[in-house]
């Protein structure tokens, strides 16, 4: 699967105006918001599978894949 191979962030944000849930990727270029769903689930669901579709093309038409971002936590 390719959330074991690529470590990106996912932003999961509830929206008023829109009534669900915007899914957007912030270490890829472009758009703020990929993918929506009515449910959290949904959302994630929808997010993974536009993960796997970004992965897919940048690897198809050559491009380099971003970087991931790396979020530090301090315990």
């Amino acid at each position: 699967m390719i959330m074991n191979k690529f470590k990106y962030q996912m932003v999961i944000q509830w929206s008023e105006e829109d009534n669900c849930f915007l899914v957007g990727f912030p270490d890829f270029p472009g758009q703020q918001w990929r993918t929506h769903g009515t449910t959290y689930e949904e959302a994630v669901t929808q997010g993974i599978e536009v993960l796997e579709s970004l992965v897919m093309a940048y690897e198809i038409s050559g491009e380099p894949l971003p970087k991931p971002s790396i979020v530090c936590t301090v315990v």
